[in-house]
């Protein structure tokens, strides 16, 4: 999520947040007690005998298994096994866990050491992750800002694997991202979002729970989701080697080309080997300048539209309304939102230098499936379904905040993609009756709550701001009724 700077309200808030979640309380500290067990790695944590635990509480280091690879011979199978609820420990310094508690917005790494299966890794940078939506009730400062220090048992955190030395892996992957999902009462969405994207051919992160401990203390679980950056690339395409841009659009709406300085913020790969950026402008070029008859058969030279459409067929069915299709206008910038400033964000784009094609990759989907049925979050809802126009293609207000967006579809290269209605609509169809069907996704659930269900007990147990588990199983079902009000519509 990020800060949008408009004339009614200067963020973006989930609403799911404030109705689920409530005021975030500091975590309360009561007379120390018996350790809890840490889990055997690849086995659902064993739920505690009833007690008073508290947020203090010591957990062993995880024991090392014999029949896995080692971080240094594995590869991220292992880590994203869906199977599988890993422990992940990490220590730092009590001086430096302070300078993070004191103020997380800042989000800069100090040293620490990561423990896993009975090995440990070190030296990591670890610091909190976030932005603006991210810390919502979890900072002692202004509702509005980043400032201030911890006040949530959890926030998402990054592990920098290559802090010190750039060769160095941890089951060839050079950063762990744990999200902290508060946002999330099912603890499922991020999990099932990604699963979703990949199952019907996006390139899309592997995502998986995870359990956390920090200086020997049960944090919680987190939604542990694979880092996008040039392992990805190389993982997922056939070349690899090309840039990797998050969230630049290839042309400005009215279809004009962007500037050098704005690619090459936004580049993500090969910043410093002195960069062309003639594939992207020329993607975007080319479908601008093109008669409109002619641009399908130009966009089918440019990207894989079975996968660009399934990319749009997941994403519109599950609600990402604070993704790439979500054109948000900043009016204050200063600058004519009616010309070019309005955009869309968490995705990325990807070039591939020998193919010459673009693909388009999700990011960020924790207000995904948020706006199936409600819509009273009073930032994200999308106005228009798929293909549609509003106001003649002028930012106009909606939501209950009044903020302004601008319908996808004008924009050139989404307006191009959603004529292609009777291969959107087979596709559409191939994912209703496959990964989105009642019996797969139910099945689906059903495995991942078995596999965290205990953790989330735990978590309650030790820290008074973590979900009940009867809330969280209630939240669950509710879940499963706005899956199935979406096979609906």
């Amino acid at each position: 999520m990020r800060l949008i700077r408009t004339s009614a309200f200067p963020i973006v808030l989930s609403l799911t947040f404030l109705l689920f979640v409530g005021c975030a309380q500091s975590e309360n500290e009561a007379p120390s007690s018996d350790a809890i067990s840490s889990p055997e790695p690849t086995s659902v944590p064993t739920q505690p005998e009833p007690r008073t635990p508290t947020a203090t509480e010591v957990i062993p280091s995880t024991p090392a298994n014999e029949d896995r690879p080692t971080y240094k011979t594995g590869d991220a199978s292992y880590i994203f096994d869906q199977d599988k609820l890993h422990t992940f420990e990490l220590s730092l310094s009590e001086k430096d866990l302070a300078f993070l508690d004191e103020q997380p917005g800042r989000e800069e790494y100090v040293e620490g050491t990561l423990t896993f299966e009975g090995e440990t890794i070190g030296t990591v940078g670890v610091r909190y992750k976030g932005s603006v939506g991210a810390w919502v009730f979890c900072l002692s400062g202004d509702f509005f800002s980043a400032e201030g220090e911890k006040t949530c048992t959890k926030l998402s955190m990054k592990v920098k694997v290559n802090w010190k030395d750039s060769d160095d892996t941890f089951f060839g992957l050079k950063k762990l991202q744990f999200h902290s999902q508060n946002l999330d009462p099912t603890k499922m969405h991020e999990r099932l979002g990604y699963w979703l994207f990949r199952e019907m051919g996006v390139p899309a992160p592997r995502s998986v729970h995870a359990r956390l401990v920090i200086n020997g203390k049960y944090n919680g679980i987190f939604a542990l989701t694979e880092q996008i950056d040039g392992r990805f690339t190389r993982e997922n395409f056939d070349d690899g080697t090309g840039n990797l841009y998050k969230e630049v659009w290839p042309i400005h709406f009215d279809g004009r080309t962007k500037t050098d300085d704005e690619y090459q913020r936004a580049l993500k790969t090969n910043e410093d080997e002195d960069p062309s950026f003639d594939l992207i402008r020329a993607f975007g070029t080319e479908i601008a300048s093109a008669e409109e008859q002619n641009r399908q058969s130009i966009m089918d030279t440019w990207v894989n539209m079975d996968q660009v459409l399934a990319y749009a067929v997941v994403d519109r069915v599950i609600a990402n309304d604070d993704g790439v299709f979500h054109w948000y206008c900043d009016e204050g910038s200063g600058i004519d939102v009616e010309a070019y400033g309005c955009n869309p964000h968490n995705y990325y784009w990807y070039e591939d230098p020998t193919a010459k094609t673009m693909h388009l990759i999700p990011w960020d989907l924790d207000n995904a499936f948020e706006v199936i049925k409600d819509q009273s979050n009073p930032v994200i809802p999308i106005k228009d379904g798929w293909g549609e126009m509003t106001n003649e293609c002028r930012p106009f207000v909606y939501g209950a905040w009044g903020l302004a967006q601008q319908s996808a579809a004008c924009d050139i290269i989404i307006g191009t993609w959603a004529g292609y209605k009777e291969q959107h609509e087979s596709i559409l169809k191939e994912f209703m009756e496959g990964p989105f069907s009642k019996e797969v996704i139910e099945n689906l659930l059903d495995t991942w709550a078995d596999q965290i269900e205990d953790a989330v007990t735990q978590a309650a147990m030790v820290h008074d701001d973590q979900p009940d588990v009867t809330d969280w199983r209630r939240a669950l079902d509710n879940f499963k009724g706005d899956l199935e009000y979406a096979r609906k519509q």
